[in-house]
């Protein structure tokens, strides 16, 4: 049971990688022939402006896709505030939006969805299950991915401001509390004890070069009175 909480904040990343090297010794045999070193030169060049050009397709590609997936995003969100349930903001989504976070300090509008699998948290930060949803009494968990939608933690202070609107379109108020690095083991965060609060958590440390890790930053804002 704890391995499987754990594993609701586990985010995962893959890396495409090109090293270009030539076996040992050929750099004599070109002294010999360098005409098939210039022809040797020229292909490398071909070859690392095609990985190039395919690199910044896929990342034009991958912004492309996220900005529209935000756009399906709120208009699932404004079909919720007009009474419907779990609306999907794609056919083939397993996701639906839940809340919305506003965090005025960062400049930040954020749509929650709910489940905090991989498929998720690439479009939105994601409500962790078995948790209140955000707005509700209790301890809302809610993880994202450090170098988008919740890299925006690192810039929060204590007493900054949190809103939440909840599904049925009403507004609760937090002010962060706090904020702290932990093992990713350190499951206590989930406990639902405790006052009303959100816990938002990412991977640690932002500017680490791999995702995952086994340590995570978590931010505790605590529900203002009603």
């Amino acid at each position: 049971m704890r391995a499987a909480r754990d594993d609701r904040f586990r985010t995962e990343a893959m890396a495409l990688g090109v090293e270009c090297a030539l076996p040992a010794g050929y750099a004599a045999r070109c002294v010999a022939r360098p005409g098939s070193a210039s022809r040797l030169s020229g292909a490398l060049l071909l070859v690392c402006i095609a990985v190039g050009l395919w690199h910044f397709g896929q990342g034009v590609y991958i912004h492309a896709k996220a900005t529209l997936a935000q756009y399906l995003i709120a208009d699932a969100w404004h079909k919720t505030l007009a009474g419907r349930r779990e609306v999907k903001p794609w056919p083939w989504a397993d996701t639906w939006p839940v809340a919305r976070i506003d965090a005025p300090a960062a400049g930040e509008r954020l749509y929650v969805l709910e489940g905090a699998n991989g498929r998720a948290i690439a479009f939105g930060p994601g409500h962790v299950h078995g948790t209140p949803l955000p707005g509700m009494p209790g301890n809302s968990v809610i993880g994202g991915h450090r170098d988008t939608h919740f890299a925006f933690l690192r810039t929060l202070k204590i007493g900054d401001p949190l809103s939440v609107q909840r599904e049925d379109g009403a507004w609760r108020g937090y002010r962060v509390a706090g904020a702290a690095v932990v093992d990713r083991s350190d499951v206590y965060v989930t406990r639902n004890s405790g006052p009303t609060r959100l816990t938002l958590v990412t991977c640690w440390p932002f500017d680490a070069l791999r995702a995952g890790g086994p340590e995570r930053y978590v931010v505790t804002a605590t529900a203002a009175p009603k």
